[in-house]
């Protein structure tokens, strides 16, 4: 497959995945109310961010993430006000997994199946964990400073949202290592994803 094919190729993969984020953000999550008329809520979206980046790299899945999960902040009114945040800490979900997975472990110059269920499950874990701490954080912050909202209440959701995104995180990781370690074997075999085998990542 040449350049710009393969390049065609994952900008179609990339709106796919989007499409799943906001699909999977929009109509299976569950809202938990916050007090002022805020929420926060349990949902699958990051599953695909994640999944992206494993398959197609960091910024490709980081942009499915952003583009997925903030067209669907700005289709909720609940969440319309919080979409800049959300579009950062996406990319940076698919920039760390695929920093972990890709240029660490190289998990696409390997064919051993047990060292790239491993990296697969680190590469998840660092992006989410990244989320987790980030989230609250810089919701935290956001809902104060830039939204105005009084320290109490940004405080309260700032809570609920780590417990939130925790639970998120670990579903998500589960999710992504059964769905990618189950999907790779077949997209190599469709030519799909793209594999250079090299001793030096099994002895990583």
């Amino acid at each position: 497959m040449n350049k710009q094919n393969s390049t065609i190729l994952k900008l179609a993969e990339t709106a796919l995945l989007a499409a799943l984020c906001y699909v999977s953000f929009t109509f299976l999550q569950i809202k938990i109310p916050v007090p002022g008329g805020d929420a926060t809520s349990l949902h699958i979206g990051n599953t695909f961010c994640v999944l992206g980046a494993l398959l197609l790299g960091g910024w490709y899945g980081g942009l499915a993430g952003s583009i997925g999960m903030t067209i669907a902040d700005l289709m909720d009114p609940v969440y319309i006000t919080v979409a800049p945040k959300t579009f950062v800490l996406k990319l940076c979900i698919g920039l760390i997994t695929g920093l972990v997975a890709h240029r660490i472990a190289k998990i696409n110059e390997s064919t051993d199946k047990k060292y790239v269920f491993k990296w697969s499950l680190i590469a998840s874990v660092a992006g989410l964990a990244f989320n987790v701490v980030a989230d609250p954080i810089v919701g935290y912050f956001y809902k104060q400073y830039i939204l105005g909202q009084p320290q109490q209440l940004a405080d309260a959701l700032a809570k609920m949202s780590a417990v939130a995104t925790f639970v998120n995180a670990v579903v998500s990781v589960i999710l992504v290592c059964i769905i990618y370690n189950a999907l790779r074997p077949a997209l190599i075999k469709a030519n799909l994803l793209e594999i250079h085998p090299q001793k030096t990542a099994e002895a990583k």
